[in-house]
């Protein structure tokens, strides 16, 4: 049977959306080679009974008109066992839709707008301030209080919290082998549609694109109004109006949005400038922590000395459904270690980074959150912590009085404006790649503007540095998903 036959389907449209330069395309050696002896063994039997499956009618020969098919089944797999070789997604883009195992590519298109895929940019410590800009958001300052109620004593809610950065670290390890088999935009909406067929793809992101990232930004932007407007005001925060609040959250999301539109290198050099402030905020926590241990001092006289008397698990809850609370206070606060597979495909080499940025970013998150757990049990009293939404604030004026409460807020403050600009960055990206795919209207998965080539030529020798300086690599701006983001800014807003 020829090559040929084994060739997808193509769409109306020309479609390489998320295979541009995502994935290495095989030559048919190479391809053939691997379809009869892969590393991981493959039976006889199996090797026949591919022999004789045939995709499509043997007649069929795709051109650019024929139509997508509405359904489609799963491709079959070449080996027994999980191999996740270089050239088990050898898609590429051409005239005729996806090449598919075997294939030969037919050269690639461009598509109006660009593709993000054919400019790949991210490195290892981009992926790495995407994951943990936006976990270490706002969960860190005020989920204690929900883990500590529902767990009953601060031992068991340290266990809480180990557990739930384990489960939330297994998730991201699967990520991680679902982004070096599949590295394409979108996340799970690529890996959804790849696996399971269109249909699940195009439900993901709806979902995901109307509720999910909009929520999501929504609510940290709103903290960071909180916050922001907590640091301006003082004790009279609590009488402030709450669109005062929200007219702050609105300016954040807008400033973020348009520095995000202006170049990808923007967008990631703020990511990498505020993964280190959280680190460094974290880490100023966990030493307070350890010389009010040491000096028993605190700006309003004797520390608290409630884990010193007390037993750690003294009054550990014994109800399931308390635990169960706790573990999903716990797992908010971890929320978002999904978030570098949502742009694998800009990596320069995502096969090898994504894994390193997962298993370094997680076990960093787990470690810093309980070192920050460990302070605030040493420097607040056990009700305090139950009771208080603001911890890191209540932690701030406990040691240094009210210019503790006013660093702390900007700190928190500070900490969701930077886990804004991830899930910008990220939620761009999946509205884009929708877009592309064809789950949204197609201006959605345009790059930059038109024309915008054009001007930045044009400009003189002063102006061509500024774009060189906060442009990407090449000295360009706006090549960017802006629709996409601007898109999503407006359902965040909404």
């Amino acid at each position: 049977m020829s090559r040929t036959a084994y060739s997808s389907v193509s769409n109306n449209r020309p479609r390489d959306s998320l295979e541009l330069a995502s994935l290495a395309s095989s030559t048919s050696t190479s391809s053939h080679a691997s379809l009869l002896s892969s590393p991981s063994g493959i039976s006889s039997s199996r090797k026949l009974s591919l022999s004789n499956e045939n995709p499509l009618p043997s007649n069929s020969t795709p051109t650019a008109t024929t139509p997508r098919p509405l359904n489609h089944s799963r491709s079959f797999s070449v080996s027994s066992a999980f191999d996740f070789a270089s050239n088990l997604f050898p898609l590429s883009a051409t005239a005729a839709g996806y090449t598919s195992l075997g294939g030969v590519s037919n050269g690639g298109i461009e598509l109006d707008g660009g593709s993000l895929e054919k400019h790949k940019s991210l490195t290892y410590l981009n992926g790495l301030s995407l994951i943990i800009g936006l976990i270490i958001g706002s969960g860190i300052f005020s989920s204690p209080s929900q883990v500590n109620t529902n767990a009953g004593s601060p031992g068991a809610s340290l266990i809480v919290w180990t557990v739930a950065g384990i489960l939330a670290w297994t998730g991201a390890a699967s990520y991680a082998e679902l982004g070096g088999a599949i590295p394409l935009n979108g996340g799970a909406q690529a890996y959804l549609a790849k696996i399971f067929g269109d249909l699940a793809g195009f439900l993901f992101a709806w979902c995901s694109v109307f509720v999910l990232k909009p929520g999501g930004a929504a609510i940290i932007a709103i903290i960071f109004g909180e916050y922001l407007v907590r640091a301006a005001v003082g004790a009279d925060a609590e009488n402030v109006s709450a669109w005062i609040n929200k007219g702050v959250a609105l300016s954040g999301l807008a400033l973020v949005t348009a520095l995000n539109c202006i170049s990808t290198k923007i967008g990631t050099r703020m990511g990498d400038m505020f993964m280190f402030f959280k680190f460094i905020a974290l880490f100023g926590i966990t030493v307070i922590g350890i010389i009010v241990a040491v000096t028993g001092l605190t700006f309003h006289g004797t520390a608290n000395l409630d884990w010193k008397r007390e037993g750690w698990f003294d009054d550990t809850s014994t109800d399931l459904s308390s635990w169960a609370v706790a573990l999903y206070a716990g797992l908010w606060a971890f929320d978002g270690w999904d978030n570098t597979n949502f742009v694998v495909g800009e990596f320069l080499n995502p096969t090898r980074d994504l894994p390193r940025v997962i298993h370094t970013a997680m076990p960093l998150v787990i470690a810093s959150y309980l070192l920050a757990n460990v302070s605030y049990i040493i420097v607040l009293p056990t009700a305090t912590i139950a009771k208080s939404t603001t911890i890191a604030v209540t932690f701030g004026n406990v040691v240094f009085g009210p210019i503790g409460s006013l660093v702390l807020a900007l700190i928190v403050s500070a900490s969701c404006f930077g886990a804004l600009n991830a899930t910008t960055f990220t939620s761009g990206r999946l509205v884009y790649a929708a877009g592309k795919e064809g789950f949204l209207p197609g201006f959605l998965g345009r790059v930059g503007m038109p024309g915008m080539e054009r001007k930045i030529q044009s400009r003189g020798l002063w102006s061509r540095t500024a774009v060189w300086m906060i442009g990407d690599d090449d000295g360009s701006i706006g090549y960017t998903p802006i629709n996409a983001m601007v898109f999503n800014a407006l359902l965040s807003c909404a």
